[in-house]
C-alpha cells in the first residue's frame, strides 16, 4: 500500500451481506429502508421510504418543500447510471428585476422570497412509480407514523431551534407554534408529532383511492401535491411579506402555477475515468463535474503523491479542488456549460501545471477559447459567519461548524439495484412553517447571482446551480459504490479524499469515511452571503500536528475543528468478484448508521 495505513481503530465495521443495505445520516430512515428490504421491497421502494422519514427526523436538513440529487442503476442495466433529478427552477416571479426592486443585492438566505418550486416529493414519487414494487401507502407509513405518533427529537433539532427562537418568536410566528410549542424548545429525546405533515401524506394516499393502478395512484398523488393542497396554501401563505437573512421583510413570489409547471425526472449523468474506474455526477446544474474535474487533476500524480493523510497529498488535493471550484464558479449553471472542454486532458494538465509547492491565495477560474469566466464580487469572510445561524441561515459554517446542512441516504438490495440520493432544502429554519402543511419551503435560490453575467444567474424557469451531489462509480462497466454526504461546498471536498482511500489506497470504505478529514474555504460561498476565505482550510485534528504545521508552512490558513467533526459521508456497494454486498456510514455526531445483512 502507497498510502499511510488507515488507523488500526475503526469506528464500526463496514457491514457485509448478501441480501441487502442501506446507510443514512439518521438511524431511523436506515432502520425502515432495511426494513423495506426486508419485506420484499427493492432498493428504490426502501430509498424512498427512508427518504419521508428523513423530512420527519432531520427537519433542520431537509423537508418536503426542498429538493435532491440522486444517482442510480438498476440491476437490469448495471453499467448505465441515471441521475434523478429533484431539483425545481425559480419560479415565473422570481427576476433580477423584482429582487433588485426590493432593495437587495443577493438573494436572502432565508425567507420565502429564496423558493425555489419544490422538487424533492415529486421526485421520489416519480422513482417509486417507475423502478419500485410498493403501493404508496405502504412506502409513506413509515414516516406518517413518526409524524402523527411521534419520534425522539435529536440534540441537533433542539439546538438549531433554539438558534433560531428569538427569530421564530418574533417574526415567524406559524414557526414558533410548531417547533416551540407554550414558547419552549422541545429537549432532545422529547417525543415531537407533526399531525399537519401526516395530514398531508395521507391526503397524497387518499388521491389515488381508485386509480386504475400502482402506477396512476402514484400519478394522482404527485398531481395532488403539484395542484392541490399544498400548491394552494404554501403560495398564499407566503405572499404575506415576512422576516428574510437580509432583515428586511418580502412577500414570496412562488405561485400555484409554479407548483403545477414542475415534474422531477432522469437525465443522463456526466462521467470520468479514474484509476480503472468511471465516476458518474449529475451535471453542471449541480457542484458535482468539480468532482470529476478533480479527480482529472490528480489522476496525473503518482499514488503516493495522493495520499490525504500527508502534507504533500493533502496540499495537491486542496489546491485542486480550489481549482475546480473556480471553474464551478465560474462557468457551471442551469445553462450552455463546456463540460467536454472542463474535463479534457489538455485542460487537466494546464491546470495541474498551476499547483505549486505553496498554497494559492488567489481565485483562479481557467480560461476556455471563447469563453470569458464569470467573476463574482470576493466578499472575503470577516469572520462573523458563525452569527449567521440567528437569521436561519442552514449551511456549514466556514469553521466547519454545522448550523443546518443536508442529509444523504443509499441503498442496494439483492437484486443488484444500487441508489445515492442527498436531499435538502426545506430547512425548519429556511423560512416559515406553513401551518396547513406542516412544513416549510426551500431557499435554493440563494446560489444564483442578481448579475445576468453569470452562468447561475437568477432565471424563471431555471435551476440554482446545486451543492447536491451523490456519486456512483463503475468499475468495468458496472454500478459498484453509491455513496454521499451532506456538507454544502463541502460535499465534494468531502468525497474526494474517501474516493482517493478507497480506490488508491486500498482502505475499506469504512475505513475511508473515519479517516481525518478536511476542505478549503477558499471559495466562493454557495450560500447567503457569498464570501471567501483566500487560503483558508479546514482540518480535523486528527490529520496530525506535522501534517498541519507543514500545510501552514506552505500558507494554508489552518482552522482546525476538533476530533470528529468533518464529513457525514454514508455509502453502500456491491463486490461483484466475491458476490457480497456491503455498507458504511458515518460516526462523526453519532447520528448516521448503515445497516444490512
Amino acid at each position: 500500500m502507497s498510502f499511510t495505513p488507515p488507523a488500526s481503530f475503526t469506528s464500526r465495521p463496514t457491514l457485509q451481506g448478501t441480501f441487502g443495505m442501506a446507510a443514512s445520516t439518521h438511524w431511523l430512515a436506515t432502520a425502515s429502508a432495511q426494513a423495506v428490504l426486508e419485506r420484499g421491497g427493492n432498493a428504490f421502494d426502501a430509498a424512498t421510504a427512508g427518504a419521508f422519514v428523513l423530512h420527519v427526523v432531520e427537519p433542520h436538513l431537509n423537508g418536503p418543500g426542498g429538493d435532491l440529487v440522486g444517482i442510480f442503476a438498476t440491476a437490469e442495466a448495471p453499467g448505465t447510471p441515471v441521475v434523478l433529478m429533484g431539483q425545481g427552477p425559480a419560479p415565473a416571479g422570481a427576476t433580477i428585476e423584482h429582487f433588485r426592486g426590493e432593495g437587495l443585492d443577493l438573494v436572502p438566505g432565508a425567507g420565502g422570497l429564496a423558493a425555489a418550486i419544490p422538487g424533492a416529493v415529486d421526485a421520489w414519487l416519480t422513482l417509486l412509480r417507475d423502478h419500485g414494487t410498493w403501493e404508496l401507502a405502504d412506502v409513506l407509513g413509515f414516516a406518517i407514523g413518526y409524524a402523527r405518533d411521534g419520534h425522539p427529537q435529536l440534540p441537533q433539532v433542539a439546538a438549531t431551534i433554539g438558534r433560531v427562537a428569538a427569530l421564530f418568536a418574533e417574526h415567524w410566528p406559524s414557526s414558533a407554534a410548531l417547533w416551540m410549542p407554550e414558547g419552549v424548545v422541545p429537549a432532545a429525546g422529547t417525543l415531537v408529532c407533526n399531525p399537519a405533515y401526516a395530514a398531508v401524506l395521507e391526503a397524497l394516499i387518499a388521491a389515488g383511492e381508485g386509480a386504475g393502478d400502482r402506477a396512476a395512484r402514484i400519478d394522482a398523488a404527485r398531481r395532488e401535491w403539484s395542484h392541490g393542497l399544498v400548491a394552494r396554501e404554501a403560495s398564499a401563505f407566503l405572499a404575506t411579506p415576512h422576516r428574510h437573512s437580509s432583515g428586511t421583510d418580502h412577500a414570496g413570489v412562488i405561485t400555484p402555477e409554479d407548483f403545477a409547471s414542475f415534474s422531477a425526472g432522469y437525465e443522463t449523468p456526466v462521467t470520468a475515468d479514474f484509476r480503472g474506474h468511471t465516476i458518474a455526477k449529475a451535471g453542471a446544474w449541480t457542484q458535482g463535474p468539480a468532482l470529476l474535474q478533480t479527480l482529472r487533476i490528480l489522476d496525473g500524480y503518482a499514488d503516493d503523491e495522493l495520499d490525504p493523510s500527508t502534507e504533500g497529498g493533502a496540499h495537491v488535493v486542496l489546491e485542486a479542488i480550489k481549482l475546480a471550484l473556480a471553474d464551478r464558479d465560474a462557468y457551471y449553471g442551469d445553462a450552455d456549460v463546456p463540460l467536454d472542454a472542463l474535463l479534457a486532458d489538455g485542460y487537466a494538465r494546464q491546470r495541474r501545471a498551476q499547483i505549486t509547492p505553496a498554497a494559492s491565495t488567489e481565485w483562479r477560474p481557467g480560461q476556455l477559447p471563447g469563453r470569458t469566466p464569470f467573476a463574482p464580487r470576493l466578499r472575503e469572510d470577516d469572520g462573523t459567519d458563525a452569527d449567521l445561524s440567528a437569521v436561519g441561515e442552514p449551511t456549514v459554517a466556514a469553521s466547519g461548524q454545522t448550523r443546518g446542512d443536508t442529509c444523504h441516504i443509499d441503498v442496494v438490495d439483492r437484486w443488484g439495484n444500487i441508489i445515492a440520493v442527498t436531499p435538502s432544502g426545506g430547512w425548519l429554519q429556511s423560512s416559515p412553517t406553513i401551518p396547513a402543511l406542516g412544513f416549510c419551503l426551500g431557499t435554493r435560490l440563494q446560489m444564483t447571482w442578481l448579475d445576468a453575467a453569470a452562468p447561475s444567474a437568477l432565471r424563471p424557469g431555471l435551476r440554482p446551480r446545486t451543492t447536491l451531489t451523490p456519486t456512483l462509480v463503475l468499475k468495468d462497466g458496472r454500478a459498484v459504490i453509491a455513496m454521499g454526504t451532506p456538507g454544502g461546498d463541502q460535499q465534494d471536498q468531502w468525497q474526494v479524499p474517501a474516493l482517493l482511500r478507497m480506490l488508491v489506497g486500498g482502505y475499506t470504505p469504512q475505513q475511508a469515511i473515519d479517516a481525518p478529514g478536511f476542505h478549503s474555504t477558499a471559495r466562493i460561498d454557495s450560500f447567503w452571503p457569498r464570501t471567501w476565505q483566500p487560503a483558508g482550510a479546514v482540518v480535523e485534528d486528527r490529520l496530525g500536528d506535522e501534517v498541519i504545521a507543514g500545510l501552514e508552512r506552505r500558507g494554508h490558513v489552518v482552522a482546525r475543528a476538533g476530533v470528529w467533526s468533518l464529513g457525514r459521508l454514508s455509502a453502500v456497494g456491491i463486490d461483484r468478484e466475491r458476490g457480497v454486498l456491503w455498507a458504511a456510514a458515518n460516526p462523526r455526531g453519532a447520528q448516521g448508521y448503515a445497516a444490512g445483512r
